[in-house]
C-alpha cells in the first residue's frame, strides 16, 4: 500500500496531478491511498486512479492513515513537520525531499523557485517514476450546469491575491456588453464578495450561483471563459483547457502558472520572482499593476487561440 500526503488546496491538488499518475502506472497493482482534506473529495475523484481518501488536514497527525505503509510520499512540503507526519506511519520507506531537520537525508534537493508541477514530478522521478508534467487534465463531475458562461472568480486565500473588486466589475460589465454571460463564483467564505463585485457590475443576483466543489468544476469545464487570481480555479481551467485570464501577484506564475506552450491561458504579471503566495495585508502591487483593458485584451487573445479537444 502507498500513502500519498497531499492535504493543502484545490490548487496543490491540481498540480500533483501528474506525478499522482506517474505513481500509479509504476505501481498498478498497490492500493494508492490519498491523505488530503475530506471536502477535496469532489475534485479527487476527477483525477482516477486514487483507491483510498484519507481525511488530513494540513500538517496535522494522520490518525486516520493505515498503519505502516510500504511506502509514503510526501508530496506535501519540503519538511520538516511534513516527513515526520509520515515517519510516525513506520512506513517500509519515505520517499521526499532531502531535510536534514528531519533526519532525511535521501531525497533530491528543494528548489524554491520552482513550477509546482515541475517540483513534484521531479521528486517522484528521483525515485525511479516516470511522469509527464503536461497530463494535468481532469475528468469532468456529472453535474447539471450551464455551458458557455464566461466566469469572474474574484475570490483567492489570501489578501495579497485579490485584485479589486471594482476593477473585476469593469471587467464583467464589458464582457456584458460584448455578448458574455457572465457568473461570479467564489467559496461559501467568499459570497459577499461575489455579491459586491456583482453588484458593482450591475448583474444580478442569480449570476452568484452557489456551487460545491464538483458543480464548480463542471462549470469551469463547460465555460466559455474564466477571468481570475492565482488561485484554484485557475488550476481547474487548465486541467479543462478552458480558455483564461490568470492575475498574478505576488507569486509570479513562473511558479504557480498555466503551462506556457498553451495559447488559450494568458497569464498578467507585472512583478519579480518570489514564492511567497500567502502575504497579509493589501493587494500586492504587481497585481495592482494588471489593468482591466489589459484583462480583456487578453481574454480577447486567449478566445481567438480557440479551445482545443482534451487528451
Amino acid at each position: 500500500m502507498i500513502l500519498v500526503l497531499r492535504a493543502l488546496g484545490v490548487g496543490d491538488l491540481a498540480t500533483a496531478v501528474p506525478a499522482l499518475r506517474g505513481l500509479r502506472a509504476a505501481y498498478p497493482g498497490e492500493t494508492l491511498c490519498l491523505a488530503a482534506p475530506a471536502w477535496l473529495t469532489p475534485l479527487i475523484l476527477t483525477i482516477g486512479g486514487i483507491d483510498r481518501i484519507v481525511p488530513a488536514a494540513e500538517l496535522e497527525p494522520l490518525d486516520a492513515a493505515p498503519v505502516r505503509p510500504a511506502l509514503a510520499v510526501n508530496l506535501h512540503g519540503s519538511g520538516p513537520e511534513s516527513h515526520r507526519r509520515l515517519r510516525a506511519l513506520r512506513p517500509g520507506a519515505l520517499w521526499a525531499f532531502a531535510n536534514r531537520a528531519a533526519g532525511h537525508h535521501d531525497g533530491p534537493g528543494w528548489i524554491g523557485d520552482e513550477h509546482e508541477v515541475r517540483r513534484w514530478c521531479r521528486l517522484v522521478r528521483y525515485y525511479g517514476v516516470a511522469c509527464d508534467e503536461d497530463d494535468l487534465d481532469l475528468h469532468v463531475p456529472d453535474a447539471e450546469v450551464p455551458a458557455g458562461v464566461t466566469i469572474i472568480h474574484p475570490g483567492a486565500k489570501s489578501p495579497a491575491r485579490r485584485w479589486p473588486p471594482d476593477r473585476f466589475a469593469s471587467v464583467a460589465r464589458r464582457l456584458v456588453a460584448a455578448g458574455h454571460q457572465v457568473l461570479v463564483t467564489g467559496s461559501r467564505q467568499e459570497h459577499d464578495l461575489c455579491v459586491r463585485v456583482a453588484e458593482l457590475a450591475g448583474l444580478p443576483g442569480a449570476a452568484v450561483p452557489r456551487t460545491g466543489l464538483g458543480d464548480l468544476a463542471a462549470l469551469v469545464a463547460a465555460a466559455r471563459l474564466v477571468i481570475c487570481g492565482d488561485t484554484g480555479v485557475a488550476h481547474l481551467a487548465t486541467a479543462y483547457r478552458t480558455p483564461s485570464v490568470v492575475l498574478f501577484g505576488p507569486v509570479a506564475p513562473a511558479c504557480w502558472g498555466p503551462p506556457v506552450t498553451r495559447p488559450f491561458h494568458r497569464a498578467l504579471w507585472h512583478g519579480t520572482q518570489t514564492t511567497r503566495g500567502d502575504l497579509p495585508g493589501p493587494v500586492h502591487p504587481a497585481l495592482l499593476a494588471v489593468t482591466p483593458d489589459e484583462v480583456l485584451t487578453a481574454a480577447t487573445e486567449v478566445l481567438t487561440a480557440g479551445r482545443p479537444v482534451s487528451r
